[in-house]
């Protein structure tokens, strides 16, 4: 069970996909608008009532941008989430009845949680951000900004507190539904799917909180289409931009700013149009809809995206450096991730965005000393991994009966 942009749904199709090879039969429950993303798969499908992409566009969807701060963005995504998650808590327990066990995001983990228990159902979340509190690092949709140990575990336990309230109004009439829970209440199970080389397990997480490595979403089409291959073949390697599920304010404006900068760093640009509406026109430029980012990312020169955890794992994995561009929510944690790691000079964010730094920030990528080097290995080392092998076994053991 999911909630949210795309990136908060494809990597589930892989993790499911896996699952479904190893001989369970998995449904994915999310919004409807993403039935696309299981054509081909092995995966039934389940949709929810609500278009994220219209949500998104609406006036409380773009009201997000008008907090310039992580805190402010929160309150503004869980009144967002108060208002929403009632159109789909129907179709989750419909969902729900016909399953034997359940796996949630952290998106919907306080009412797939509620679910569980009613009906007496194992559960385990499956999260791809890390929102546990921990000394080491603030909560992940907080941005990118620490207030050192305590205050990181402070901060911790209030995003907990607000996410739980996004659900309160919600779970009186689902409660009514379920009757008494069947179960005790104890720590949810939680494993991470982003790598341990890119966040390591943070050493004061209690037990049952694993990092298991990177999900990559389910690809039907292993080819890019005849047009991009014609634009790669048509010179050097170009810079990929997009910003995937988020949108912009102005995107004629953003995207005249995004060309003057690859232009004026001597790159040719791959723009992916995505739910922020980019586009740009000449010989150098290609304006393309949704392309595998495993089979266009490795050809590229760099890679400049949102910072999402999803694309962001897709650009470590092609093993190609990156500038990001954190929108909101988890993005300045990604962003400042792959700093740390050596594959990003910089980041970039939306509101100060020019052609100048742009390019300059690409110089450094996709010319200056290191950062190549850097993604190459690191791309190699987490192709390596198999993130969907620990949940594999977690499911078995539920199955089992085990915990």
């Amino acid at each position: 069970m999911s909630a949210g942009s795309r990136g908060d749904v494809a990597p589930y199709t892989g993790l499911g996909q896996a699952l479904a090879r190893a001989g369970h039969e998995v449904t994915l429950v999310t919004h409807g608008y993403f039935e696309p993303l299981v054509e081909g798969s092995l995966l039934r499908f389940h949709p929810l009532p609500v278009d994220p992409r219209a949500e998104s566009r609406s006036a409380q969807g773009l009201g997000l941008h008008r907090s310039r701060t992580g805190v402010g963005k929160l309150v503004r995504l869980a009144a967002m989430a108060r208002s929403l998650v009632g159109l789909m808590t129907d179709d989750l327990l419909a969902a729900a009845r016909k399953a034997d066990i359940l796996l949630v995001s952290g998106s919907l983990a306080p009412v797939g949680r509620a679910i569980a228990e009613g009906l007496g159902l194992p559960v385990l979340g499956v999260y791809l951000q890390p929102v546990a509190p921990t000394r080491e690092f603030a909560p992940s949709v907080m941005g990118a900004r620490s207030w050192g140990g305590v205050g990181n575990r402070i901060a911790g336990h209030g995003l907990n507190l607000v996410m739980e309230r996004g659900f309160a109004a919600t779970m009186p009439s689902l409660r009514a539904q379920l009757g008494p829970a069947r179960r005790t209440r104890v720590p949810l199970p939680v494993l991470h799917g982003f790598s341990p080389l890119v966040v390591p397990r943070p050493r004061d997480w209690p037990a049952g909180l694993e990092v298991a490595g990177y999900w990559w979403p389910y690809d039907r089409e292993e080819r890019l289409p005849a047009e991009v291959e014609a634009f790669l073949d048509a010179g050097d390697p170009p810079v990929y931009v997009g910003l995937g599920s988020a949108t912009v304010p102005d995107p004629e404006a953003l995207s005249a700013e995004i060309v003057r900068g690859l232009r004026r760093a001597g790159l040719r640009g791959v723009i992916q149009r995505g739910w922020g509406g980019l586009a740009a026109d000449g010989d150098d430029m290609l304006t393309v809809d949704e392309v595998p980012h495993s089979v266009l990312f490795p050809r590229m020169a760099a890679v400049v995206h949102h910072a999402g955890a999803g694309t962001t794992g897709a650009g470590l994995r092609a093993g190609v450096p990156s500038v990001p561009v954190p929108v909101q929510f988890d993005a300045g944690f990604w962003a400042r991730r792959l700093v740390t790691v050596g594959v990003a000079p910089c980041a970039v964010t939306l509101r100060d965005l020019t052609a100048t730094g742009l390019a300059t920030a690409l110089d450094r990528a996709v010319r200056g000393p290191g950062h190549r080097e850097r993604a190459r290995t690191l791309g190699a080392r987490i192709r390596a991994e198999d993130g969907t092998a620990p949940v594999l076994a977690a499911v078995e053991r539920l199955a089992e009966g085990g915990a």
